[in-house]
């Protein structure tokens, strides 16, 4: 356990501890946390998150453990995807392109190529389905996924970003506070400055900003590479995060608004000499 000496120390413990005893790397505990799998709580003594014991032993008491929940976190790239859904690659990553295949995760390799990573059963699944017998077993691409293509079409980041807020507002929970810096740590900078004009309400949104995937090192073209990947681009989902960004600042502002500065004290009066 990272801390000791309070009851809540001794009933819950680290990530690092909780992935220990489910037989989960690192990564797969962090995507079945952002996934729901696995109930975690802030933990209030020092940032990050804690895993109630009692959550241990309820995952380890599950059907099939640890197989089941190792194979609900599985992700694969394009090559492996390719296979379990029997089509070639270049059909894949059309289907990705055009925003049919959803990535949960990502990493740039040393080349700084963008390796999108999809969960396996939701691959399984997509395959499985009648209705998309076309898109796997045409001789062809349909047409309009192929215009997609032609134009350029890369659906990809966004879905990702849609998909990760969604994690991150699920681990906010109740905290409106927290549900607003995790629609805004999507955002570009500008347009946060733009909804939130009051710099002691976007200091408190900075307090509250959520983890997001680090690649590489700060200010390194690595870096500023995932930040852009990281950041809302396309108008429309520039215009739909800006709306639930001040959404969200209006539940926040109700329950929990930020303190008024003291006035200041009266200048002394001059003495004459």
């Amino acid at each position: 356990m990272s801390r000791t000496g309070t009851t809540s120390d001794r009933l819950t413990c680290a990530p690092s501890r909780a992935a220990r005893e489910l037989g989960l790397k690192r990564g797969d505990f962090d995507l079945a946390v952002n996934l729901g799998l696995i109930r975690a709580m802030p933990d209030e003594g020092g940032g990050g998150l804690r895993v109630a014991l009692a959550e241990l032993d309820r995952l380890r008491s599950g059907e099939g453990f640890p197989d089941a929940l190792r194979g609900r976190v599985a992700t694969v790239g394009t090559t492996a995807g390719a296979e379990l859904m029997d089509v070639t690659p270049t059909r894949f990553t059309s289907l990705a392109r055009y925003g049919l295949l959803i990535p949960v995760k990502f990493y740039l390799n040393r080349y700084r190529t963008v390796v999108w990573l999809y969960l396996a059963e939701e691959l399984r699944q997509f395959a499985a389905e009648g209705s998309h017998a076309r898109l796997l077993t045409a001789r062809r691409t349909p047409m309009e996924i192929r215009e997609g293509m032609k134009a350029g079409t890369d659906r990809r980041p966004r879905n990702w970003r849609g998909r990760h807020v969604g994690f991150l507002t699920r681990q906010a929970g109740d905290d409106p506070w927290a549900r607003a810096a995790a629609v805004a740590c999507l955002l570009d900078p500008a347009d946060v400055a733009d909804v939130v004009r009051d710099p002691r309400e976007r200091t408190r949104l900075a307090r509250c900003q959520p983890w997001l995937p680090a690649q590489g090192t700060p200010g390194s073209p690595t870096s500023e590479l995932a930040e852009t990947l990281m950041t809302a681009s396309e108008p429309d989902e520039v215009a739909w995060f800006r709306a639930d960004l001040a959404h969200t600042m209006e539940t926040a502002r109700r329950h929990h608004p930020v303190a008024a500065p003291a006035p200041a004290a009266p200048p002394s009066p001059c003495t004459s000499v």
